[in-house]
């Protein structure tokens, strides 16, 4: 295949190869490397295409085999997600579990500065530098954090 009509072939169908892939895995990551996949093999052959029609249903068809070869993988049965692996931090006293899941409700802007204030023991500068942000808007947002935990929990904040 010459380098032109290469070209032209990934040009015109690398969306419908990278949608295929994408609803096949459901993971951008992934789909990415089938897309490359699918093009290395387009590449590497050798036979002419009968007519757009052609190539088009085979770039498809490689993509379609590229995917179910990721799901039969030794590595894709072998390994769990990040998200699988994350487990809750278990406390010994249960008012702090419960003030961790209070925690981890709020939104994400509280959250964050919540979280590495308190559990990570960053202080007001070094969260601002690491979000980059002022640290009175840290301020700010931990004092609306511990008021929004102070409502959430009521009784037990006491």
């Amino acid at each position: 295949m010459e380098d032109a009509e290469y070209i032209r072939i990934v040009h015109q169908y690398l969306d419908t190869v990278y949608r295929v892939a994408l609803s096949g895995c459901k993971n951008p990551q992934d789909a990415e490397d089938i897309v490359q996949s699918t093009f290395l093999k387009l590449l590497e052959r050798n036979s002419e295409f009968k007519d757009e029609e052609h190539i088009r249903k085979w770039l498809i068809r490689v993509t379609i085999n590229e995917t179910n070869s990721l799901w039969r993988s030794f590595w894709r049965k072998k390994v769990i997600s990040l998200e699988e692996t994350q487990t809750e931090p278990e406390f010994s006293e249960p008012e702090c579990n419960e003030l961790f899941q209070a925690v981890q409700k709020l939104s994400s802007k509280y959250r964050e500065v919540t979280y590495l204030y308190y559990y990570e023991g960053y202080s007001i500068k070094e969260i601002a530098e690491l979000l980059h942000i002022s640290e009175t808007a840290i301020q700010t947002r931990l004092m609306r954090a511990r008021e929004k935990l102070r409502q959430q929990l009521k009784e037990a904040w006491k």
